[in-house]
């Protein structure tokens, strides 16, 4: 879930333009658009789309039962002329919003956008698409034995969310975001998967692979992968990428000469041990006092290990705090935990992950290997609670096997991602005839905005040729270079 600082504002005037020459698809469509503008969250920025909704039944085998309003946003090509497939963003998560990541990410999209329309739909459950989201305890905040409060809230939750939750699951998205393509008037589409966003797009690719010009996966699970399984190893893998690269590095090496040795302190500290901290709450300024304990502490390491922007205060976090200064650890933790949460319908990603992936834990969990990393359990044992109680929804019997495909697909991966390394990427690819996979050197989860990577993806996309895609480029990149100090790195 990478974060990206940089936003597009497009003039009012191309808003003007657009509603007063629809495109040849539109004239056609099924589902009619008006102008609107999508807004950041912070009002830092909006941008000029056409934005409607395509209602669909809850339950699609039991129409009567209800429906939900599909949310979508079409964000107009800047080359007015041009015929290029649209592209549509499948959002991470599970449980992103489609709008939300577009608005946070645009300029990651701004060459694309010169060809090709960004179609945005908040997949169901998520963002304005009925969102399914519940208040569950700050991790900050949970007892010694957080279980018995993790079952509450779950409980408290379905009684919230009924028992329609379950249809939120990929299976029914992916024929939702089929019947946005054919209500749009689109024959053909390209396809961005973020994260579990591949997953959608994969199964996309397996249902409805003669409406794909071209497709890009970032940040790649493998059909035949229940999340979660291996998320604590790849963690680690991860977590020991980026103590190497600060070792391999001459400045962040004299400046942090005991890492690992720091590192394994606190590893050890933080098993037993809690400390009570106060800090300022980064929302509202005031004194927050917490208990920092091992679960703060595991997912402070994870979530700092999602990018290389974010890694970079690793080295320095890990120092201050190993020295007996863990204010800055603590915070950074409360806003990434924070900003995540804000970002994710948990009710959707709960549908999803104990319809489809969950239930296959027993069999493909080794708990000692898993014990043996800093993440531990905890993961795997939340979710199990949840999941008892959780009602699993439809799953396509083919979710999970091998995907065999000739449509031009982009792999995007980062050498030290957590939670989808590049190893995931090179199975999904095993049934790929026409594909390339790029792996960005020191770099986390998500690889759109990172360097020259906005440039090769639109190249790929106007082209859909892999084997000719010049991606020289990112023979020049380098990651972000590590914090040397609290105030930043070197000059």
């Amino acid at each position: 879930m990478r974060l990206c600082g940089a936003f597009v504002l497009m003039a009012s005037s191309l808003c003007a333009w657009w509603a007063a020459q629809p495109a040849a698809a539109e004239e056609a469509a099924l589902l009619p658009t008006t102008e609107c503008r999508l807004e950041h969250p912070l009002r830092l920025s909006s941008i000029a789309a056409r934005c409607g909704a395509l209602r669909v039944p809850i339950d699609r085998e039991h129409p009567k039962e209800g429906f939900i309003d599909l949310k979508v946003a079409v964000v107009p090509a800047l080359n007015r002329r041009s015929t290029a497939a649209p592209l549509f963003l499948l959002a991470g998560g599970p449980g992103q919003s489609a709008m939300q990541v577009y608005v946070a990410l645009s300029s990651a999209f701004a060459r694309i956008n010169r060809n090709h329309a960004i179609v945005l739909l908040d997949q169901r459950g998520t963002g304005n698409s009925s969102q399914q989201s519940c208040v569950y305890p700050e991790d900050w905040q949970e007892p010694a034995d957080p279980m018995p409060a993790l079952r509450k809230a779950t409980m408290d939750c379905l009684a919230k969310l009924g028992a329609q939750v379950r249809f939120y699951t990929t299976s029914i998205a992916v024929r939702d975001l089929d019947a946005v393509r054919a209500a749009l008037g689109y024959e053909l589409i390209d396809l961005y998967g973020g994260s579990y966003g591949t997953r959608v797009a994969e199964l996309y690719m397996r249902r409805y692979p003669t409406h794909v010009h071209a497709v890009i996966l970032d940040g790649v699970t493998y059909p035949q992968q229940a999340i979660g399984v291996e998320t604590p190893q790849d963690a680690e893998r991860a977590l020991n990428l980026i103590v190497a690269r600060c070792v391999q590095t001459s400045d962040c090496a004299a400046t942090y000469p005991q890492l690992q040795d720091d590192l394994n302190l606190l590893l050890r500290q933080f098993g037993p041990q809690r400390v009570l901290v106060t800090i300022d709450d980064p929302n509202s300024g005031l004194p927050l006092e917490f208990e920092f304990n091992r679960r703060i502490f595991n997912a402070a390491l994870r979530m700092l290990s999602y990018s290389s922007m974010q890694a970079s205060l690793l080295p320095a976090l890990i120092h201050e705090a190993a020295h007996g200064k863990l204010r800055p650890l603590a915070a950074q933790s409360v806003m990434n935990m924070r900003q995540i949460s804000d970002q994710l319908a948990n009710g959707m990603q709960y549908s999803v992950v104990c319809s489809e992936d969950e239930p296959f834990f027993a069999g493909a969990i080794n708990r000692a290997d898993m014990a043996k990393t800093y993440q531990g359990t905890d993961l795997a044992d939340a979710l199990h609670e949840i999941c008892k109680l959780w009602p699993r929804g439809p799953v396509d019997a083919d979710l999970h096997a091998a995907l065999r495909s000739d449509i031009p697909t982009l792999l995007l991966s980062g050498e030290a991602d957590p939670v989808t390394p590049p190893i995931d990427a090179e199975r999904a690819a095993e049934g790929l005839t026409r594909h390339r996979h790029l792996i960005l050197k020191g770099e986390g989860h998500g690889q759109l905005a990172t360097g020259c990577m906005p440039i090769i993806a639109a190249d790929f996309l106007d082209n859909a040729a892999p084997d000719k895609l010049d991606a020289s480029c990112l023979e020049r990149h380098t990651p972000e270079p590590f914090f040397l100090s609290m105030t930043g790195p070197s000059p």
